[in-house]
């Protein structure tokens, strides 16, 4: 059975930084779309973060441009975001996402809680 499980959450203060890990098991990780998603209480999942299954092309929301990273390792079926100043409005739970080519099956993870706040 696919599972996505992520880590790496916390808190942390505004300017700070962090890493969270997305560890897929149970399908084959190249085969998918890599992204991160958040949501806040009171408003809807948002998209933040896209790394393709084959050759890496990444793309952001504006909101994070330039702060965060997504990056993938298929040798370790590991996504990887990178968040560097991070800002209260960053405060959501992050959760991972595998979408394979054709769009036909997604998965997704529990979700890691992300806290931005002195």
């Amino acid at each position: 059975q696919p599972q996505l499980v992520e880590s790496g959450g916390g808190l942390v203060q505004p300017g700070g930084s962090l890493r969270l890990s997305c560890i897929a098991s149970g399908l084959t990780f190249s085969a998918f779309d890599m992204s991160w998603y958040r949501q806040s209480p009171g408003k809807e999942r948002e998209l933040v973060a896209t790394i393709t299954r084959i050759g890496g092309t990444t793309t952001y929301a504006d909101s994070v441009k330039g702060r965060f990273t997504i990056s993938r390792d298929n040798g370790k079926n590991t996504a990887l975001l990178q968040m560097n100043s991070l800002k209260p409005e960053d405060t959501a739970v992050y959760y991972c996402n595998a979408l394979s080519r054709y769009r036909q099956y997604t998965y997704w993870g529990q979700g890691t809680q992300v806290t931005v706040s002195s």
